[in-house]
C-alpha cells in the first residue's frame, strides 16, 4: 500500500492506533488534530481480556502500557456523612489494564511515525473519482486517497461527509465533567457520593474529580469552559457531602472538561472514500468499552485495507462486516442511571449489586465476554 495516502482526523486513541498500523503497512499517513499537541492527563481508560492484550502485543506497545498502568483502585461509595455504603472493586472500574488516557495517547503517538498537523482541523471534503480534496482551517488544501474520521462522538469528519450530528448522536439524559483539583482538595482515597440524579467522586480511578448528573440537554459553546464550569456548579446547587467544597474549587481547576452522555447510531461506517473509526462510528460515553473498541477497530480497519491491497470499497465493507457485531456493545444501555441513579431506591439497588458476590461476578463475566467477542485475523501473516 505504498502509494496509498490517508488523512486521519483525531489524535486521541483511535487515530494514532490506526496511523501505527497503516504506516507499518506502507501507507503515507497524515493526522490532523484540533488541539495544539497530544493531550496530557485525562481520565483513566482500560483494557479487558485476551483480545485487547493481543492487539496491544501485536502493536508492540503492551509492555509500555503495562509499565504506565495505574493499577485498579477500589472505590468506596459513601453517604452524606461520609459513612461507607459499598465498595466498587478496582477490577470492575479499571478492567484488566488501566492507564491514563494521556499516557496511552503519548505511547501511541510515539509509535505512529507519520505527519501530524496539530492546531488544525478539516473544514471541507470534496470527493472525486480518484481521491478526496481536503480543505483545512490553516494548512494548504491537499488531496488524499482516503479520509478517516477518528475524531470522537462529536466528529467533524462525520458531519462533513455524512450529515449533521443530530442525525447520528442520541443524547442519553446525562452530562459528565472531569476536573483536576489537586490532591490536596481531591485527596488520594477513591470515594463516590450519590444523590438522586447526581454523582460526585474524588480521588478515583477516572479523574481527581468526576461528576455525572441528569439534566435536559444543555446548550453551550464547547470551547467556552467558563460557561461549562458554571453549568456544572448550577447543576450541583444544594448538594450535600463535600460537594459545596468541590464546587468552590471548580473555577480554579487546572483542567476541566464537560460533555454529554451520548450514543452514536449510524447505518454505515463508510461513505465513498471516507470511513469512521472509534467513537465517531460507535461511541457510547462512559460505556466502558470505548478505548478497546478504538484500538481493536484500528487493527481491523488497517488489516482489511492490507488484505484488500488498498481497495477501499472491499476493505471498508469487510471492516464493517467484521466489526459491527463486536461494536454492538456500544449500543447497549447508558452509564448515566448506573453512575447517578434517579431515585433513593435505585441508589440502594445499585449499591447492593456490589455487595453481592454473585451479581458482581456475573457483571465481570459479561464484560469479559463482550471484550473478547471477535475473532482476530493475523493480517500481517495473511491468516
Amino acid at each position: 500500500m505504498k502509494n496509498l495516502s490517508v488523512l486521519i482526523s483525531g489524535a486521541s486513541i483511535a487515530g494514532p492506533a490506526l496511523a501505527h498500523w497503516l504506516t507499518r503497512y506502507g501507507c503515507t499517513v497524515t493526522v490532523v488534530e484540533r488541539a495544539p499537541g497530544v493531550r496530557p492527563g485525562g481520565q483513566a481508560v482500560d483494557f479487558k481480556g485476551a483480545t485487547h492484550r493481543t492487539v496491544l502485543a501485536r502493536m508492540g506497545v503492551l509492555d509500555e502500557v503495562l509499565e504506565r498502568q495505574t493499577g485498579g483502585q477500589d472505590q468506596t461509595i459513601v453517604d452524606a456523612a461520609g459513612r461507607p455504603r459499598a465498595v466498587i472493586p478496582g477490577e470492575f472500574t479499571g478492567g484488566e489494564i488501566e492507564i491514563r488516557r494521556g499516557d496511552l495517547a503519548e505511547i501511541l503517538y510515539a509509535h505512529a511515525r507519520c505527519e501530524y498537523l496539530f492546531g488544525d482541523t478539516v473544514t471541507a471534503l470534496s470527493e472525486a473519482a480518484d481521491g478526496v480534496d481536503v480543505t483545512f482551517a490553516h494548512a494548504r488544501p491537499r488531496r488524499f486517497d482516503l479520509v478517516v474520521g477518528a475524531d470522537g462522538i462529536h466528529s467533524n469528519v462525520r458531519r462533513l461527509a455524512f450529515g449533521p450530528e443530530r442525525d447520528y448522536v442520541e443524547y442519553l439524559g446525562y452530562h459528565y465533567a472531569l476536573a483536576e483539583l489537586g490532591e490536596k482538595v481531591a485527596g488520594s482515597e477513591a470515594v463516590m457520593y450519590n444523590e438522586p440524579g447526581r454523582m460526585a467522586a474524588v480521588g478515583g480511578p477516572k479523574a481527581q474529580a468526576f461528576f455525572v448528573f441528569a439534566s435536559p440537554e444543555l446548550d453551550y459553546d464547547r470551547t467556552d469552559t467558563g460557561k461549562q464550569r458554571q453549568l456544572l456548579m448550577d447543576a450541583y446547587q444544594g448538594a450535600g457531602w463535600r460537594v459545596p467544597e468541590l464546587m468552590a474549587e471548580i473555577p480554579r481547576a487546572r483542567e476541566f472538561y464537560l460533555d454529554s452522555l451520548s450514543r452514536v447510531t449510524i447505518d454505515r461506517y463508510s461513505r465513498g472514500r471516507v470511513v469512521l473509526l472509534g467513537d465517531a462510528a460507535y461511541g457510547n460515553t462512559l460505556g466502558g468499552f470505548g478505548t478497546g473498541l478504538a484500538v481493536v477497530g484500528a487493527y481491523v480497519l488497517a488489516g482489511e485495507l492490507l488484505a484488500a491491497d488498498g481497495d477501499h470499497q472491499v476493505a471498508f465493507a469487510r471492516y464493517e462486516d467484521q466489526f459491527r457485531g463486536y461494536a454492538k456493545i456500544a449500543q447497549r444501555g447508558s452509564a448515566g442511571p448506573f453512575l447517578a441513579p434517579p431515585s433513593p431506591l435505585r441508589i440502594k439497588l445499585r449499591d447492593w449489586t456490589f455487595k453481592s458476590r454473585v451479581l458482581l461476578g456475573l457483571m465481570l463475566k459479561a464484560t469479559d465476554k463482550f471484550a473478547t467477542d471477535i475473532e482476530l485475523a493475523d493480517y500481517a501473516s495473511g491468516s
